[in-house]
């Protein structure tokens, strides 16, 4: 079992900044994938940006160049830097974990939330123009 909790979402004005955190704790093994998925009231839930155990990691089109995943292994501890955020970026920022390595390439993890047996809690950001 794997257990994730987020932290760090608020309120922030247009073009503010959030870095999100989520700590993972339980059996994550050695080899793995971790993504930040959201959902806004009303729409989709849509992967936003993904990394591999070995630090291979991936974008969403909508968040390049604005957002940076990353991971403290000392710390089990997975990070989403939003930068320039806008309006649009307003949703529920949920931490997901999956234990079924294939390889380095997680691109296509981001469309796989099915993937993902593990979940945090949310944590809600909301940006105001």
């Amino acid at each position: 079992q794997v257990q994730l909790v987020e932290s760090g979402g608020g309120s922030v004005q247009s073009g503010g900044s959030l870095r999100l955190s989520c700590a993972a704790s339980g059996n994550l093994y050695s080899t793995y994938y971790m993504a930040w998925f959201r959902q806004a009231p009303g729409k989709e839930r849509e992967g936003v940006a993904a990394i591999a155990s070995d630090g291979w990691n991936t974008y969403a089109d909508f968040v390049k160049g604005r957002f940076t995943i990353s991971q403290d292994n000392a710390e089990d501890t997975l990070y989403l830097l939003m930068n320039s955020l806008k309006p649009e970026d307003t949703a529920m920022y949920y931490c997901a974990a999956d234990r079924a390595f294939t390889g380095s390439d997680c691109y296509s993890k981001l469309f796989r939330a099915n993937d993902f047996a593990y979940w945090g809690q949310g944590t809600q950001v909301t940006v105001s123009s």
